[in-house]
């Protein structure tokens, strides 16, 4: 069985992050999206709405399992017993970061790095960017899945 694990902080999940994990569901047999806690990051939307946006959005897809977790990325893949991490990539500057990252992993763990390009229509889309238009009052509706806009 194939897992890859697609870890992120999901605040709030985006149309871009929902792009890579259907894509992601056409190369895996099941596709973990993990949200990872980080004690010094101040998030817009608790843990548990992340998480209800996620699985609300992908509930009528079995190969899509919702967690949390702590720590390492590598220690929660030997855990799941997945082999992949998933991440997708919108510009350069998400390859470079991404790539240092791959690397260091791969050499921790020997776990290989997937990445998919963000599909050109949502490339431009970030959480950071989303929470921006919701503080001053815009209009999120293109740039999320409707579990976020139903909130």
């Amino acid at each position: 069985m194939r897992k890859a694990v697609f870890p992120g902080s999901f605040d709030p999940i985006t149309n871009g992050h929902f792009d890579i994990i259907k894509r992601g569901i056409s190369l895996f047999d099941e596709v973990i999206v993990a949200i990872g806690v980080n004690a010094e990051k101040k998030y817009m939307f608790s843990l548990d709405e992340r998480k209800k946006f996620i699985e609300e959005s992908f509930k009528d897809e079995p190969k899509v399992r919702v967690i949390t977790y702590t720590g390492l990325t590598i220690d929660l893949c030997a855990k799941e017993k997945a082999d992949f991490i998933l991440r997708g990539l919108r510009n350069p500057a998400d390859f470079e970061f991404e790539k240092a990252i791959a690397h260091t992993n791969r050499e921790l763990s020997k776990i290989e790095t997937v990445f998919l390009l963000t599909a050109a229509s949502t490339s431009y889309i970030s959480s950071s960017i989303v929470r921006d238009v919701l503080r001053n009052g815009g209009d999120i509706t293109k740039l999320v899945p409707k579990a976020v806009i139903n909130k």
